[in-house]
């Protein structure tokens, strides 16, 4: 440890707070809620409480209000004092994992010198912690494995995790190009820390597909990203239990206690529409941000952890030179996750050997932290130390664990374990039907008339128990009416027929944002609410006995996070229509980061397809420069080499059209939507049935006039509102 801040005096802690003194030590009391015998002496209590609280596992959790989960961390903290027992080959492994965490890099500082890798050194008891979690998820029903970080240590976790080949990393410092890859394809790319990577690993409970999700450099923005695609592939397994796909976050503490972001996640973590079971989150806490160290400058808790607290995550703050009780501490996370299916927290404390780069000089910003890391052991040298003194392990094993690991990375073999043989790909994505489809291929997005009478039928058939609210009776009764052609349609049934016609079609649909079950603009009505009892009824989960999944979501108050998890989702389940939709286009830049990095990127940096949908009201309507523009000219800048595409329906048969071709078309771009306000109850904005069953998406509507041609001296393009 580095003892770089006095710790600060708790005077609970000091028996004589207690009116206890030397000549109570001997004297027997009831030990009451402690794990240990009912009547010990006050020395024996004392050492007891000592031993499990004060050594090098610090737990937090007596903030959490279910005493079930309290008391279960208390007994398998104070039961075994804290202190991990493990078996000869068990300490043999770990040894194992630590020397490749170290070996790896002190390879590339020595074969890539002066490249950038944003090394991993002196908090290298990740790899063995990861390694705890992967090895015994199976063994508790995980079958993936999900995980988000940033750059510190991410090619140590490629490596040594994920099971990326070495000569993949190598050919990346070296700037070479896969053979597999045409350079016609080549769009920007991105920096090998940034990379992703899944393979399928070997363990003694079954295989394990691990992911490592692509993230750019905005710090935390990852998080809400991986708990969508976690969700994803969750519901794709119909795991409602939440126990075969587990996401770690790996966060650094500067960024865990200074990013909103993450505060964002944590509190969709609890909620119906975003819970993925609890998380893992794992902070390699090398106490310093870039060049910023003081917590005076960084944070205004005590611990940078505090942040979780929130939703009452327990949080356990474990000494990084210390590998035993780093996997120790790895168990315990997974067991708790795993039987509350809620967030944990892992603040594993240790340091940052070089500077924030390789080529950085800490010691001119941190003289006194970095004599001190310069004249500290690595936990490689400490633990092999330790075990060689006990007779674990002889000198020679060790030295030949980490010749063996580094003539591996020499051969190109695997370094993270075997490789899993026998893979169940029922569960996994299957991208190759989106591969080679473009944006001028057309698909038929019609449906019949039988089709409409059906689908006119479920939507307005409400429980006769059902008390409805005058104003959303009316609203039923005008969508029979509009079905029966008695009515022009109006854009809420054009839009709620398209998710009718698409579930029945075997197209999953999912929509969220702030008050999208009723709509902003009182339009949409996907939820019916009983007046007498609250209760909630939702249509479109009621066209056919074999539809696919309905859901719309009132999302927490939220666009940064809210959007990153629909990304993740839509990035992992390419056969669903995903929505976000911004309560007005004006908020969306609240979550500008997912737009930039991911959204208008994904593609050209890491060839990840997504075809997200994003709704925007948009438009002057009088109610002031809060709610007017979802800023469609930032959008058509963002438009580069056929990226997304940026659309402004209409009518409500394009709504109906374009909605439709998002997902039945095999082209997978994220879709910008500057959605109508005032023109939802437009008496011109309106549509027939025959614009669903004759017609398709028009990229251009043509003048509907007669004209002659010849006498044409000017031509008009608009579009929306501006047009009616």
């Amino acid at each position: 440890a580095l003892n770089q801040y006095a710790r600060p005096a708790v005077p609970e802690l000091d028996p004589e707070f207690h009116n206890l003194t030397s000549a109570d030590l001997d004297k027997t009391f009831n030990t009451g809620s402690l794990f240990a015998s009912n009547e010990i002496t006050l020395k024996q209590i004392i050492n007891i409480i000592r031993k499990t609280y004060c050594g090098n596992i610090g737990a937090e959790y007596m903030h959490i209000n279910e005493t079930e989960q309290k008391r279960w961390i208390q007994q398998r903290l104070e039961e075994p004092m804290s202190e991990p027992d493990f078996s000869n080959d068990k300490r043999k492994r770990i040894l194992n994992r630590v020397i490749a965490a170290n070996a790896l890099e002190e390879y590339l500082h020595t074969k890539y010198a002066g490249q950038k890798r944003f090394s991993l050194e002196g908090g290298e008891c990740l790899i063995p912690l990861l390694d705890e979690i992967v090895q015994n998820g199976t063994a508790s029903s995980v079958e993936e494995v999900v995980i988000g970080m940033a750059h510190r240590g991410r090619l140590n976790v490629l490596i040594n995790i994920i099971g990326k080949m070495p000569s993949e990393l190598f050919g990346e410092f070296e700037g070479k190009i896969s053979d597999d890859i045409n350079i016609d394809d080549v769009q920007s790319g991105d920096v090998k820390y940034h990379l992703g990577y899944s393979s399928d690993i070997q363990t003694p409970g079954g295989a394990v597909h691990l992911t490592l999700s692509f993230n750019p450099s905005h710090l935390e923005i990852i998080d809400p990203v991986v708990e969508g695609s976690v969700r994803a592939r969750q519901d794709r397994r119909d795991d409602k239990s939440r126990d075969q796909v587990l996401p770690i976050l790996i966060h650094g503490d500067a960024a865990f206690a200074g990013q909103g972001v993450v505060m964002e996640t944590f509190q969709l973590s609890q909620t119906r529409g975003y819970s993925t079971g609890g998380t893992v989150h794992v902070i390699v806490n090398n106490q310093i941000g870039f060049t910023t160290s003081d917590p005076l400058d960084s944070r205004s808790t005590l611990y940078c952890t505090d942040v979780a607290k929130l939703v009452q995550a327990p949080i356990f703050h474990v000494n990084g030179d210390d590998p035993e009780a780093v996997v120790f501490t790895a168990k315990l996370a997974l067991d708790y996750r795993m039987k509350f299916k809620k967030d944990v927290v892992i603040d594993m404390i240790c340091y940052r050997k070089h500077g924030h780069s390789e080529a950085d000089e800490p010691a001119a910003t941190q003289p006194v932290m970095y004599k001190k890391i310069r004249s500290h052991q690595n936990v490689r040298q400490l633990y092999s130390r330790q075990l060689i003194d006990e007779g674990v392990v002889s000198e020679e094993e060790a030295q030949a664990m980490s010749e063996q690991y580094v003539n591996s990375l020499d051969s190109n073999e695997s370094v993270a374990g075997p490789k899993a043989t026998n893979i169940n790909m029922t569960h996994l994505i299957n991208y190759a039907p989106y591969k080679d489809a473009g944006w001028r291929d057309s698909v038929s997005t019609r449906i019949t008339g039988e089709e409409v009478k059906h689908y006119v039928n479920a939507i307005t058939t409400i429980p006769e128990e059902f008390n409805l609210h005058p104003t959303v009776n009316k609203i039923i009764e005008s969508r029979k009416k509009m079905g029966a052609g008695d009515l022009p349609m109006d854009w809420g049934f054009a839009e709620t027929l398209a998710y009718a016609s698409l579930v029945h079609q075997g197209y999953p649909v999912r929509i969220s944002g702030q008050d999208s079950g009723r709509g902003t603009f009182f339009h949409r009505h996907a939820v019916i609410h009983n007046q007498e009892d609250g209760d909630t009824y939702l249509p479109l989960q009621h066209i056919s006995n074999e539809q696919a999944n309905f859901l719309v979501i009132n999302s927490i108050l939220s666009e940064e996070a809210v959007l990153g998890f629909e990304y993740g989702y839509s990035s992992s389940e390419p056969h669903a229509l995903v929505i976000w939709e911004a309560q007005f286009g004006d908020f969306a830049n609240g979550a500008q980061v997912v737009f930039d990095q991911f959204i208008s990127s994904c593609e050209a940096k890491w060839g990840r397809y997504c075809g997200v949908t994003v709704l925007l009201p948009h438009g002057y309507d009088g109610a002031g420069p809060e709610h007017s523009s979802a800023r469609l000219e930032r959008f058509l800048q963002l438009c580069a080499r056929e990226n997304i595409q940026v659309c402004v329906p209409s009518t409500p048969a394009q709504m109906f059209h374009m909605l439709r071709r998002q997902v039945i078309r095999p082209y997978r771009k994220p879709l910008i939507v500057m959605s109508p306000k005032s023109l939802l109850r437009h008496k011109l904005s309106t549509s027939s049935i025959l614009d669903l069953t004759d017609a398709e998406f028009q990229l251009v509507i043509d003048e509907i006039d007669e004209l002659d041609k010849n006498n044409v001296t000017r031509l008009l393009i608009c579009s929306g509102k501006v047009y009616f």
